[in-house]
Order: structure tokens, then sequence, then C-alpha cells
């Protein structure tokens, strides 16, 4: 039974590999073989971050150039090198435009959810000779953060992004078109709303008395110098930042951390070097000998929680939830291909593969033991879903040769390809790795993969199910 099982998922991650039709050398390096062995770049859980974006939470809606920026910050082909022939892109790292608290790269990352910039992995000619990883930061409110980098050395946003493409990832110089859309959305992501949090940053409605104390303390000068308090540098009317870099006795100076939705950022400081809020204030009372008794450290804590939290911070990954984001992404073409855009155009294909790939993933072969039920209709989403890939390669051909009617009858077909699959996939959904159960023991069957000796990205290499 266990052989049956590794073979059985060593199956259906080659046919995943050829479904989404590309090689099976290319499937083997975006299983990590490029990377260094032991490398983390998925976010497996079944609760994804919530993403709020500013201009619907106004009552409007994302413009062309927020979904052209959320496409290419969803696609590999803006990086380059090591990233790309990993299938990385800016979201493997900002999940929803928040972070990816799994990442971890053996030699460039100290802890789970800390990366080296200036490694050699990504882009040698930027690599120090120092594992100086930082956190990944969420991008939450990042227009109200400049500036920017946990040491604030970039003022704008906009040549902080091309800095992270071009000399943290080694990717080609990006257009200013594409440079537009990527500040556009990144600045539309906004904070979850906190309904504890009043005008001027101030607790409202019923506080706790630990968090009133807290508040307090947060107010209160320290001890040995009147002019700083926590408060100082952490603004509450300016989403907690002062916009400035301080020496608060991590190695360095770094620029004050927003404490908005700051609960869901863990692990903090710019190396990540605390898990909770306690070990943080434990290191300010320490650091700023600030005479904090058992209880007003508790009580900052509740203090940092009320004002840190969000309101739905996660929300359950499904089907429905990638076909959003494809139809966002899709609805770009249709500006972009009658303008002859067509880097937006090969940018929002290469966004929308890598979403039906993942959503191939979540659909086991028929073979895979480790799923009982559901054969068929899994069969049936995977053959659609290849349906919608192929169609979308004949698309983006047809606006490469220049050919604007074929692809917008294209785009036409590619909808209609993509409504089977989206029908095909829904209901598959029971039987797929969205469902918990099956995908706890989907991971439980990858794991006996490893037991057993078997790179499941080399299994994939050398068979295929010829089922399938």
């Amino acid at each position: 039974m266990r052989q049956l099982q590794v073979f059985a998922l060593a199956a259906f991650i080659a046919f995943a590999v050829e479904l989404c039709g590309i090689t099976a050398d290319a499937a083997y390096r975006a299983d990590g073989s490029v990377l260094p062995a032991g490398t983390e770049l998925e976010n497996e859980a079944l609760d994804q971050p919530r993403e709020v974006f500013h201009s619907e939470a106004i009552g409007g809606r994302k413009s062309y150039l927020v979904k052209l920026g959320d496409a290419a910050f969803n696609a590999p082909t803006l990086l380059g090198g090591a990233a790309r022939q990993a299938g990385m892109s800016c979201n493997t790292c900002h999940i929803n435009g928040t972070f990816n608290p799994r990442l971890f790269v053996p030699g460039m990352s100290l802890r789970p959810g800390t990366f080296d910039t200036t490694g050699a992995v990504f882009n040698p000619l930027a690599d120090n000779g120092v594992n100086d990883a930082v956190t990944t930061p969420s991008l939450r409110g990042a227009r109200f953060l400049q500036p920017y980098g946990h040491d604030g050395r970039i003022g704008s946003l906009r040549d902080f992004v091309r800095n992270v493409i071009v000399n943290e990832f080694s990717g080609p110089e990006p257009s200013p078109a594409i440079l537009d859309a990527l500040v556009a959305y990144i600045e539309d992501i906004d904070f979850l709303p906190n309904r504890r949090l009043g005008p001027g940053g101030k607790l409202v409605g019923r506080p706790s008395d630990a968090e009133k104390r807290g508040e307090a303390l947060f107010y209160r000068p320290f001890p040995h110098d009147p002019t700083l308090s926590c408060a100082a540098c952490h603004i509450p009317s300016a989403a907690f930042v002062d916009h400035r870099q301080h020496d608060v006795g991590s190695d360095g100076l770094f620029k004050t951390p927003t404490l908005r939705n700051a609960n869901f950022n863990a692990p903090y400081f710019h190396d990540g070097r605390y898990r909770s809020y306690a070990e943080v204030v434990t290191h300010f009372d320490r650091v700023f000998y600030l005479g904090l008794s058992a209880q007003d450290r508790r009580d900052l804590v509740a203090y940092l929680a009320a004002i840190g939290d969000g309101e739905e911070p996660y929300v359950a990954d499904g089907v429905d939830v990638h076909l959003q984001e494809i139809d966002d992404f899709v609805s770009v073409l249709d500006i972009a291909i009658p303008a002859g855009e067509i880097v937006a155009v090969a940018l929002v294909a290469d966004a929308v593969n890598g979403e039906l790939r993942d959503l191939a993933e979540r659909f086991p072969s028929r073979k895979d033991t480790a799923v009982e039920g559901g054969r068929a209709e899994r069969a049936k989403a995977r053959g659609a879903i290849k349906e919608a890939v192929l169609s979308l390669r004949r698309l983006e051909a047809a606006a490469r040769s220049n050919g604007i009617e074929t692809a917008m009858a294209g785009l036409s077909e590619y909808r209609s390809a993509l409504a089977g699959a989206a029908a095909a996939m829904k209901t598959a959904e029971p039987w797929s790795l969205f469902n918990a159960s099956i995908a706890e023991s989907h991971r439980a069957a990858r794991q006996q993969l490893f037991r057993a000796g078997i790179d499941p990205a080399l299994a994939a290499r050398r068979r295929i199910d010829p089922d399938d």
C-alpha cells in the first residue's frame, strides 16, 4: 500500500506538470532544484490572508492599472534567474500583499519568514558575503509607510519596487508602464479595518482595563529620557509610524514599523528575532530601562494586540477565490490587446497560467490512492483546465503576431473555456485539496515519498501517468 501511494503521488505530480503545458525539466526546477535543498516557498494553508483594496473599500472598483499591477505581481517572468526558474513571483514572498511566514531558503534565511536580499542565489552581483536576512514585510498600508526597506534607505515606493526586481532578484529592467502598475497595485492595498481604533489612533468602544492601562503606558515618557515614549515613534495618528530610523538595540538603524495589523506580521523586528509581543516588550524594557512590572508588560501586550488587530484577517481558500483572481487578471486583456500592449498581455498570461497550475495541483490524479472518491470529477476538472491553458496560449500567440481581431476572438474563446473549467472544478471541489481532510491525506502521502528517499520532483521527471 505504501509503495502504491508513493508512486501514485509521483504520477500526480507528473500529471500536474503535463497538464499545465510545461516540460518535466521546468517542473523539476519549479519544485526547487535550482534553490538550496530544504527550501520552502509554498504556503499550503487552507485559509489565506484577506486582501483589502482601498479603491473598493471607498465604494469604487480596481482600475486597469491596479489589476495589471496585481497580475505583474503574480507573474514569475517579472523576476530573473533562479527566481524565475523556481516559479517565484512577488506574491511568493508577499502572499496577497502580506508576507509568507513559511518562506525559508537555506543559507539565505535565519528563520522562517526571513530572507537575505543581498545573497548569491538570486543575484550573485548583489552578494555581500553576509547572511543578513530580514523579514518580508506586509504591504498593507504601504502608501503611508515611506521610506522603504527595513533600514529606510529608499525614499519612494517606485524606486523600492524597481530595486527588488532588478537588484534583489536579477530581473529585467521593467518598463515605466509596468512600474506604474505595480506601484498602483501596492498603493491600493489597505490595512484591514480595525473598529477598535478611532480618530487619532485612540482605542474606542469598550477597552478592557488591561488595554486602558497599556495605552497609558504606551504614551508614558521613558524614565531615562522624557522626550521618548512608545507613542513618540509609533505615532498613533500617523499609522503608528514616524517615517524615521532609530537604533533600538537591534544591531543598527531601522525604520519604525507600523503597528497596524501587526497581529498578523510575526515574527517581529527587522530580522524576525522575536515571535511575540511579549518578547518585544521585554526587549524594550531591558534596552531602555523602563522598569516595567510583570503586570505592566501584560498590559502593554494587551494594548498592542488591540491596536494590531484587523477584521476578517483570513479567507477560506477555494475555487471561487482563484477564479476571481483570474477574472481580474483577464479583464486587463480587454484593454491591453486592442492597445497592442504585448508586455501586459504576456504578464497577464504568465499570472493566469500560474493560477491555473495552482488549481490543477488541487485536483489529484485518479490514481492517487490518498484521495478516495470523485476520480471522474477530478479528471474532468483537470481536462477542462488543460483546455483553458491551451486556449490562453493561442490567445497570447495571436496578440504577439499583432492580430488584434484574432486575439480578441481568442479572448472570447478563452473565457468560454474558463467557464467550462470553472463548472468542472466546482463539481470536483469536494474531492480536491481544498477539502481539509483530503489535503491532510495528500500531505501524509507526500511525506511518505520523502521517508522512502524519493524526491517528488525527480519522480515526476521519470514517470508520466499514461491514463492522464
